[in-house]
């Protein structure tokens, strides 16, 4: 069975930081420091879980630039699930709910089109975060989501 649950702020992120660690730190090689940074605090956090084991985690923050969604990840073994898709439609209906009506996400370049299928449309230049190529994208409104 799968389930979700929210952190805000600074919670218990031991769930959320597990995936990231093994997802972005182990397997992408992203520094620690920049990783696990300190504007998780400043994060609204979702973990999703397959029979009570983490399988797939998210955040959205406000910055100048609006509401940002980040740090999605799923662990190899729950990956072409839909467990990613889950966390994002999960995700902006709540920034959908909180009155925010666009989101942003900087999309590592290979997810793309992950984020093309939900809506997303990229805008601006290439940037390299943490030695990968990522691209700024755009969603305007919400998405369809159940649990």
């Amino acid at each position: 069975m799968i389930t979700s649950n929210w952190f805000m702020g600074a919670g218990d992120l031991s769930d959320a930081h597990l995936i990231r660690r093994e997802v972005f730190i182990n397997e992408q090689r992203v520094p620690e420091s920049i990783e696990l940074d300190d504007t998780d605090g400043d994060a609204v956090h979702l973990v999703l879980y397959d029979n009570g084991t983490p399988a797939a985690t998210g955040r959205m923050r406000v910055t100048d630039e609006g509401l940002v969604i980040g740090r999605v990840a799923v662990l190899k073994a729950y990956r072409g699930q839909g467990f990613g898709d889950l966390v994002m439609r999960m995700l902006i209906r709540r920034a959908v709910e909180a009155g925010f009506g666009a989101q942003t996400v900087h999309a590592q370049i290979t997810a793309r089109g992950f984020y093309e299928k939900l809506g997303f449309e990229a805008y601006g230049e290439e940037f390299i975060e943490a030695g990968i190529a990522h691209i700024s994208m755009r969603h305007d409104g919400d998405v369809g989501c159940t649990l």
